[in-house]
């Protein structure tokens, strides 16, 4: 098999409430709605099949609502009954995914931003390369308990060796 680089097509995120998470998504990163939020059942439809394969036969059913970002990134929302926030949401240290990225150039327009919609800011803005460069970042937590982090400029201009 031929190894390039393959594209990243979507990030699916566990929320408490749909509704309220396509909100804070769409009014505060202007994501776009692919599929309004719909309800899932543990029955023999595709979806339904393909859901039991990766959940097991346990769950009954959960709702799912598909945005898409500005570089057509898809964000997958799930809102599973009984759902449950757990107490430490930034285990670091643990293996698995532990944040997300976006990019934006108004890094204290889109901080403002989202506590304004009921998230938190997570750190102070840092510079990467202060004096040299104007990359900065920061982590920021929406309202659901989900931790990311924004960046002032793309993923390889600010690891990339000479840029700027």
């Amino acid at each position: 098999m031929l190894t390039y680089p393959r594209s990243f097509s979507h990030i699916g995120l566990s929320v408490p409430d749909l509704d309220q998470a396509v909100k804070f998504y769409t009014e505060v990163f202007g994501w776009y709605v692919l599929m309004e939020p719909s309800k899932v059942e543990n029955d023999d439809s595709a979806i339904g099949q393909m859901c039991r394969d990766v959940f097991g036969n346990e769950w009954e059913t959960f709702r799912i609502a598909h945005l898409s970002t500005g570089d057509k990134i898809g964000i997958e929302l799930f809102e599973f009954p009984h759902n449950e926030k757990p107490e430490n949401n930034f285990e670091y240290w643990k293996t698995g995914i532990f944040h997300f990225c976006i990019q934006d150039p108004d890094i204290e327009g889109m901080v403002q931003k989202i506590i304004e919609h009921g998230g938190k800011q997570r750190m102070p803005i840092r510079e990467y390369y202060p004096g040299e460069k104007p990359f900065k970042m920061v982590y920021v937590e929406d309202p659901f308990g989900n931790i990311f982090e924004i960046y002032t400029h793309s993923y390889e201009l600010t690891y990339s060796e000479g840029a700027y």
